[in-house]
């Protein structure tokens, strides 16, 4: 498996798709082995150990990106509907860089990720903690994107904090959701 012919076929289905994201999920494609495509923790995407220059190009792989959840272990995919490889992903394929109210009332927040993809925190978009105390958002598909360190912390400026029974939290709202930025050590 070459990155000029997973390029070539992903760029066909992109150009058919007209700028929506290819069905992947519609597509069962044999397992063709792996590339070496690798996704770092700040969101850089590498081939043969050398670092994606092109934007457009890194975006066309993320529109077939395919995460596989089993036995707790993540694996990720590149898929057409020929064929599918595994690359390698250190934390989350996504970052999320930016954020902004929607409205004036500041109960609508906008995200945006490193690769420009724009979304609502919402019901849909689910901000989760994990053990180390980070956080992540769905994006699409079941993939994530890690809040990156300067959001979290402007995200902790504005919220609130929320006393439970037994602990504390920070919250903010966003399209009526609550959302928890960690407990308190107390």
């Amino acid at each position: 498996m070459s990155l000029a012919h997973l390029s070539a076929q992903i760029s066909q289905l992109s150009n058919e798709e007209h700028k929506s994201l290819p069905p992947i999920e519609t597509w069962n494609p044999a397992y063709c082995g792996e590339i070496d495509i690798r996704i770092k923790a700040n969101g850089d995407w590498f081939y043969g150990g050398t670092i994606f220059k092109r934007l457009s190009l890194v975006k066309l792989f993320a529109s077939v990106l395919l995460r596989e959840v089993e036995d707790e272990r993540n694996e990720y995919f590149l898929v057409t509907p020929v064929e599918k490889v595994k690359i390698i992903v250190e934390d989350a394929p996504f970052v999320l860089t930016q954020w902004g109210w929607q409205d004036k009332a500041q109960s609508i927040m906008t995200v945006t990720t490193n690769l420009g993809d724009e979304f609502n925190l919402d019901s849909s978009h689910t901000l989760t903690v994990n053990a180390n105390g980070e956080l992540y958002i769905n994006v699409r598909r079941n993939l994530l994107a890690k809040v990156h360190r300067n959001v979290y912390y402007q995200w902790a400026e504005l919220a609130t904090e929320k006393v439970n029974t037994d602990s504390s939290e920070l919250v903010f709202c966003s399209a009526g959701c609550e959302y928890s930025l960690g407990k308190i050590d107390g």
